[in-house]
């Protein structure tokens, strides 16, 4: 049997919100497995999402660069913000975006550009930035977003210099209107993206596993109530229409006016400007998303320093 940990019981519970006891027997009955600990909660409505919050955030930038019908949004990692916060770092992340643009937001061609500044590949330039700051340094992903017609539309939360920032957000509008109109519009909703964080641009883009998943987990809390069969399948899809309202972008209440969904923001902005106007595409890049960032002990380790 997996022994569960202390740790492991506080990571859950900083997952879930779930009682410290809850988290210890969701730990027991999943023989350690942390998304089926997870799962466990949310089946007896002991947790309230199966949200990462404890993923830890890496530090580093983000950068976005548009130029014409495309853009691109790039996340550069570092060990710590103080790195962050260096000209040389900041040129390279400017640059990264850039590159990004040229060679479609591929990672591997970015990293054998070369670089006409330096006359090295993009990788090489990295390598002479880590031996000069002395802190390891990742060009960890890039997307690049476009349209045929229209205007793909930047957004930098927590900005550090133009364009450089911890969240980047694009936003493709495919549209014949005005583009100044067009750019105003696209901003808004890559403000709302960075705030609301959707997953999936309309509900044909939703992973079907996902749905099916979902729809198991809210099965197994209405079953809880007693209640009959019959609205027991009401109740699931009361709670999939709400999931879809929480994960895609175009079901989503606009945050700026809540009365609103984006879909209809749209429309009535296609309205206003007298033609179409589609979301074709967004992407938006939280610093250090996903990365599990390792928990140092500062006191522990100069101890074990003092030791040798």
């Amino acid at each position: 049997m997996t022994e569960i940990t202390a740790a492991k019981v506080k990571e859950l519970r900083e997952t879930t919100s779930a009682g410290m006891l809850d988290c210890k027997k969701a730990l027991v009955e999943a023989n350690g497995d942390m998304e089926k600990a997870v799962d466990w909660l949310r089946k007896k409505g002991l947790a309230s999402a199966a949200k990462k919050a404890s993923r830890v955030a890496a530090e580093g930038l983000v950068a976005v660069a548009v130029e014409g019908n495309k853009g691109a949004v790039v996340e550069v990692n570092s060990e710590t913000d103080f790195v962050a916060k260096n000209e040389l770092f900041q040129e390279y992340v400017e640059d990264a975006a850039l590159v990004a643009l040229m060679n479609n937001g591929a990672i591997c061609d970015m990293k054998n550009f070369q670089c006409p500044k330096v006359h090295k590949s993009f990788e090489e330039r990295l390598t002479d930035m880590i031996a000069k700051i002395g802190e390891n340094m990742n060009l960890r992903r890039a997307k690049l977003v476009e349209v045929n017609e229209g205007v793909v539309a930047p957004y930098i939360h927590n900005v550090t210099r133009n364009n450089l920032g911890k969240i980047g957000v694009l936003v493709a509008l495919e549209s014949k209107a005005d583009k100044s109109k067009l750019a105003e519009l696209g901003k808004h909703i890559a403000m709302h993206i960075a705030a609301s964080r959707p997953l999936f641009l309309t509900v044909a883009d939703v992973d079907p596993a996902a749905v099916e998943h979902e729809k198991s987990i809210f099965a197994e809390q209405a079953k809880a109530s007693g209640k009959p069969e019959n609205i027991i399948e009401k109740m699931v899809e009361g709670r999939i229409r709400k999931y879809y309202d929480e994960v895609v972008l175009e079901e989503q209440a606009y945050i700026m006016d809540p009365d609103k969904k984006v879909k209809q923001v749209v429309a009535d902005a296609a309205k206003d400007l007298g033609t179409d106007i589609k979301i074709k595409d967004f992407v938006c890049f939280k610093l250090g998303e996903g990365i599990q960032k390792k928990e140092e002990d500062f006191a522990a380790e100069v101890a074990a320093q003092l030791s040798k």
